[in-house]
């Protein structure tokens, strides 16, 4: 995630640390390369243009000239405006006060859209909520199978009726069995098309003012770069959607919509999915993000996922183990197996400050040694 962008800027930054003091000259040169390296991430070269120029205005200031540690400053302000531009303060859901709550999520076929609905329900059951997964989408081959499915995997249940009924009243009937069965969150997974049109629109829109969602979330895939940006922009001005949720966002290196979305719709992010398991989407945090951009890390989230992965008692039991030099390699394997459900290790890497760097270092300390033998052997 950021993969590449982050790199480039630790780049720029890491030039300027190297210099005792600071002239408008060197914060320009600086922010020149980071203009490419956010235009090379595929950010809107209108939020580029802004960005940098308000960064400018703040780094050629008084404060920055005459600080001790000039360079920190920098990154200080660039961190600073980074979160501004994902969103400042983190944008929560809005649940009703009268349940059930209703998340009407929407989007282009290939988004991940089914899925995140699972993942979105995964996620609310973590909360303490009960959700309902409706199966709205009568028009994709399977699409009613598939979320069934996924509903067994979750131990939820999934209300259908089938592919003969419309959208709307399927909604409709999904409501009064929400109010039946007791579930306080009803989401609904509508259908997509290949692009936007009109019938599709039409029917959203009718979905919409027939069940009043308290949420209405648009599923965007990270990897379209400005495409996503554009395709959210329409739907915003059709729909009025009330959040985004990023899809594949594990698999961006460049980063471009998610900073770019919410400076050009004026729409928050609110959830981000980070892998293909149930478990893979995260709250979004600007702050966070705007850390793990600048290769700071993210300990809080990192903590977070270690709470949800790691057992208690049986980490407790473990360092009782360790104290009384009782533990053996069964508990080595145990202690693995709850590491790997925290997830990929570059994941973690990239929560902990300069994790990725230290990574990238490690392996190019442990290639050094076979390339200085074969140049040894090319000079001989």
């Amino acid at each position: 995630m950021f993969e590449s962008l982050s790199e480039k800027l630790q780049n720029v930054f890491a030039k300027l640390k190297g210099k005792g003091r600071l002239s408008e000259q060197d914060v320009s040169d600086a922010l020149r390369e980071v203009r490419l390296a956010l235009l090379e991430a595929d950010v809107n070269f209108k939020v580029v243009k802004d960005l940098v120029g308000k960064i400018r205005e703040r780094a050629v200031g008084q404060d920055v000239m005459e600080s001790l540690s000039p360079a920190q400053m920098v990154v200080k302000i660039v961190n600073e405006e980074l979160i501004e531009l994902l969103g400042g303060g983190d944008s929560r859901l809005e649940f009703a006060p009268r349940p059930p709550t209703v998340v009407m999520l929407c989007g282009l076929q290939g988004s991940g859209k089914t899925t995140t609905c699972a993942k979105l329900a995964h996620w609310m059951k973590r909360q303490g909520r009960n959700p309902l997964l409706v199966a709205c989408d009568i028009y994709r081959p399977a699409a009613i199978k598939q979320l069934q499915v996924l509903g067994e995997q979750l131990k939820m249940p999934v209300f259908t009726l089938g592919d003969k009924v419309s959208a709307t009243e399927i909604a409709a009937g999904a409501i009064r069995e929400a109010d039946r069965n007791g579930n306080d969150v009803v989401i609904l997974d509508t259908a997509g098309r290949l692009h936007i049109d009109d019938v599709m629109m039409q029917e959203l829109e009718s979905v919409k003012g027939a069940v009043k969602p308290n949420e209405t979330l648009l599923i965007v895939d990270a990897m379209t770069g400005q495409d996503a940006v554009n395709f959210a922009q329409q739907f915003r001005e059709r729909l009025d959607v009330d959040g985004f949720i990023m899809t594949k966002m594990d698999g961006d290196a460049r980063g471009g919509a998610a900073l770019s979305i919410r400076s050009v719709t004026g729409v928050p992010i609110k959830f981000v999915g980070v892998g293909e398991k149930l478990d893979a989407l995260e709250g979004f945090h600007p702050d966070r993000m705007a850390s793990r951009i600048l290769g700071m890390g993210d300990v809080l989230s990192l903590i977070e996922r270690a709470e949800q992965a790691i057992d208690q008692k049986k980490a407790e039991e473990l360092e009782r183990k360790l104290r009384e030099n009782r533990f053996d390699l069964n508990d080595f394997l145990d202690q693995l197996q709850q590491m790997r459900r925290m997830g990929p290790l570059d994941q973690i890497l990239g929560m902990i400050p300069n994790g990725k760097d230290e990574g990238r270092s490690s392996r190019r300390k442990t290639a050094c040694p076979a390339r200085s033998a074969r140049s040894r052997d090319d000079a001989e």
